[in-house]
């Protein structure tokens, strides 16, 4: 059992939340040696209650930042939700993290960033970029693949169409559970790690659009025709449903990168970290079949 410190940011977020919880339950950490920081401290009253740290940090106010780190000796920060901004308040976060002496940073970043098409890549590498350049006595890039759960923001209009429209044409994607990804955060943000290392945290299998609707119908019990349009016809439809244009570029830049296969290998890392396999995406909808119909108004 570490003796050490944890930090973990955006703790109120859904990633930050389960990661706290597999500090307290799955790796035993003391709620003393937890410190949570987030934009909204009252959103944390119970984690507060129970004996973490709970703490206000805006990386928006950089100034801030080496006294909400203060104390801490690893540090999972929690890759930010915005676009554009996210790589100026990654970089300050990393400058504050040295400055309150923290010794090891974990950080959440997306598989190949380097090459990748998705619109907000170019942070995850330059982030990747600053912890390197750092002189942090040590740190680990957690490269998480894309969540189960991404589903839901698309399941309404699934459900209400029966077409699952994509532009990843017959490329696989090897998503996982976010709890699993948070288990892996824990185990390592709670580990003696020293020194540099990158992880890719894939699910143990790629799957196809094609595979993953056939999946979702059967647990809607409704079919599910999947749609194959280029990145220009998907663009229009999205426009064209009324989504704004950066939303709708985000959107299909996640299309566009399956299609380009950065989302198909598997790899050995989650289970490394953690000493067992992802969840299955067939395990995944049944343990989330409720949610799901309740999502798609089943």
């Amino acid at each position: 059992m570490t003796t050490q410190t944890l930090l973990v940011t955006g703790a109120s977020g859904h990633l930050g939340r389960r990661v706290i919880a597999h500090l307290l339950g799955t790796q035993g950490v003391s709620p003393a040696q937890i410190i949570a920081t987030t934009r909204s401290p009252e959103k944390l009253a119970d984690l507060a209650a129970r004996g973490v740290q709970v703490r206000a940090a805006d990386f928006s106010v950089p100034e801030g930042l080496p006294a909400a780190f203060a104390g801490a000796d690893r540090l999972l920060l929690v890759s930010t939700d915005q676009v554009g901004a996210r790589l100026t308040q990654q970089r300050a976060a990393i400058q504050a993290a040295q400055a309150a002496g923290v010794q090891h940073v974990v950080y959440t970043s997306m598989p190949a960033p380097e090459r990748s098409p998705v619109i907000f890549a170019p942070e995850h590498a330059g982030t990747e970029l600053a912890l390197a350049e750092s002189g942090l006595p040590g740190w680990t890039v957690l490269r998480n693949h894309w969540y189960f759960e991404n589903v839901f923001m698309a399941l309404p209009a699934i459900a209400a169409t029966g077409v699952w429209a994509t532009a990843a044409g017959d490329r696989g994607t090897a998503d996982i559970s976010r709890d699993d990804l948070a288990q892996a955060a824990a185990a390592v943000l709670a580990s003696d790690r020293t020194g540099t290392a990158t992880f890719t945290l894939s699910g143990g299998e790629a799957l196809t659009t094609a595979q993953q609707a056939a999946g979702l119908a059967e647990v809607l019990g409704r079919p599910i025709q999947v749609v194959y349009q280029t990145a220009d016809e998907r663009r229009a439809a999205l426009l064209g449903a009324g989504l704004p244009a950066p939303f709708a570029e985000m959107l299909v830049s996640f299309e566009v990168n399956q299609a380009q296969g950065y989302m198909e290998p598997v790899t050995g890392d989650f289970q490394a970290i953690t000493g067992r396999a992802p969840q299955s995406h067939a395990a995944w909808l049944a343990g989330s079949a409720g949610a799901l119909r309740g999502a798609a108004g089943r």
